[in-house]
């Protein structure tokens, strides 16, 4: 049967996806994202990176910046938390970032700012403890001195 016989011609109601309504659809809805694929498109063409980008270049690196970004904020907030506060601040996201193994990798080179350092003391400044049995083998217990 040709598709003239059918009654289906090459465009139309038997093409992909659902029927065009009268609403657009964004290109982050459609992808479910909430980071703008249009404005990375717009920044992957302006930025000269190649003369040409693909359709599912901006849509595949939003997705990848949303990841990234939802990763940083649970964790931060997280830290939040755990400081009894309930507002996300640069020392936050500092800890966050240098606590979780993977996101020091990838920002190893990053200085956050108001960020500060995690808190660590070296192993030779910590005094060493002596020994509790060479302490007490000196003095005699209260059951040994009433023996």
């Amino acid at each position: 049967m040709s598709t003239a016989a059918t009654g289906k011609s090459g465009k139309g109601k038997g093409g992909r996806g659902k029927a065009k309504s009268g609403k657009s659809q964004s290109r982050s809805s459609r992808a479910g994202l909430l980071f703008p694929v249009g404005r990375v498109s717009r920044f992957l063409r302006k930025g000269r990176y190649s003369n040409r980008v693909g359709g599912g270049a901006p849509v595949y690196l939003a997705a990848v910046l949303e990841y990234l970004a939802a990763e940083v904020l649970e964790l931060a907030g997280n830290a939040a938390r755990d400081n009894k506060k309930s507002r996300i601040t640069p020392r936050h996201v500092q800890l966050a970032v240098r606590n979780d193994e993977e996101l020091n990798k990838l920002m190893s080179g990053v200085t956050i700012a108001s960020g500060g350092v995690l808190p660590r003391i070296e192993a030779t400044l910590v005094p060493k403890k002596k020994e509790a049995k060479a302490g007490k083998a000196g003095k005699p217990s209260k059951a040994e001195k009433s023996a």
